[in-house]
């Protein structure tokens, strides 16, 4: 991987976790609960609970996209193996790091860990 590409890279993964931390802070003001008291009806209730279940489930995996890209981010400034299949130590395609720059393996290793 040469520096245009690593640059490429860095900001790439930088634009998602400032697009990602956005996400989850207007999400989090969804998820408050619902208070006994609010003038709305039952089905709106229950609707404005579900929705606020799926927000928090967003959340979280929002959370979670977001460490791994950190953590991607801190591999590729040190040069730590960024790039590198895990399992198979082969390069890991430029085009499946632009789509998931958190990606740990090649797309033969991460199908077959998943089986």
């Amino acid at each position: 991987m040469n520096d245009k590409q690593k640059e490429e890279l860095k900001n790439k993964i930088q634009t998602e976790i400032e697009n990602l931390t956005k996400q989850v802070k207007e999400l989090e003001e969804t998820v408050d609960p619902v208070k006994p008291d609010a003038a709305i009806g039952r089905l709106s209730r229950l609707d404005t609970m579900l929705n606020q279940g799926i927000n928090k489930s967003s959340i979280s995996q929002s959370r979670q996209r977001i460490l791994n890209l950190e953590d991607a981010l801190n591999r590729l400034e040190k040069d730590s193996f960024f790039g590198e299949c895990e399992e198979c130590g082969e390069d890991i395609p430029l085009a499946r790091l632009l789509a998931l720059p958190e990606s740990r393996y090649c797309v033969y290793c991460a199908e077959h860990l998943e089986e």
